[in-house]
């Protein structure tokens, strides 16, 4: 019986590792930077993080023997980004964690507008978040494209809607076609999955959506409030 009360949960060692992983300030600063779903080199995200790039360096290589970023090598330039759609889903969901109030005040306008720009829109790794992502989600709810009861399903309609803006849905992978990620900002989930990510490339390919500063955040152009409109109904006053 002691034996038996004894034995570990073969998985316990593995989720220490990962836990010890991201339990380091500077990691996590790499991670949330990568949300953007862009690649960075180490010098970009050395400079981010404040620290030196060799102390960097060391970080990322932890990072990536965990399988959290993959890298590649152009040049003298070593590039890195997140490993995966699965590796954004745990580092957003985990930051949405933290209470806004938690976190430090802007310490200069600066730093307040940026937060501002972050809360209006920004790209959640591969997908539309902040209030630009819950007007669209709430706009494709709606009008019967997105059901939101049972967890995020497209609607038959919904399929039809992405058919008809051009816009196309890969569904040969395993990654859900819908799926709701908690907004960090709006403390309401948004459209995340393949579809949340193919409207977010459109919008941004399209040009109604630009980025703006070094953070992830984005603008709506005035042809995407005018997209926008026209597609979802979506009253352009909210968007800004």
């Amino acid at each position: 019986m002691l034996g038996d009360m004894s034995r570990k949960d073969p998985r316990a060692a593995g989720l220490a590792r990962f836990a010890a992983l991201i339990a380091d300030e500077t990691r996590a600063a790499c991670l949330l930077a990568l949300l953007d779903g862009r690649a960075w080199t180490a010098g970009e995200l050395a400079r981010r993080s404040g620290v030196a790039a060799s102390t960097l360096s060391e970080h990322l290589g932890k990072l990536v023997a965990g399988g959290l970023l993959a890298e590649e090598r152009q040049g003298r330039h070593r590039y890195v980004r997140l490993a995966d759609a699965r590796v954004a889903q745990l580092v957003e969901d985990l930051a949405a964690q933290v209470a806004p109030g938690a976190a430090e005040p802007p310490r200069t306008l600066r730093q307040s507008g940026a937060g501002s720009a972050m809360a209006r829109g920004r790209t959640c790794y591969d997908h539309l978040a902040g209030r630009l992502g819950i007007a669209v989600t709430d706009a494709l709810t709606d009008r019967g494209l997105l059901r939101q009861d049972t967890g995020f399903a497209l609607t038959d309609a919904g399929l039809g809607w992405f058919r008809t803006a051009g816009i196309g849905l890969d569904r040969r992978g395993r990654r859900p076609l819908a799926r709701a990620c908690l907004d960090w900002t709006e403390r309401r989930p948004h459209l995340a999955g393949v579809a949340g990510a193919a409207l977010c490339r459109h919008a941004l390919d399209e040009q109604w959506c630009v980025r703006i500063g070094s953070e992830r955040a984005v603008k709506v152009t005035r042809a995407g409030a005018h997209a926008l409109s026209e597609l979802l109904g979506i009253d352009a006053e909210t968007l800004r």
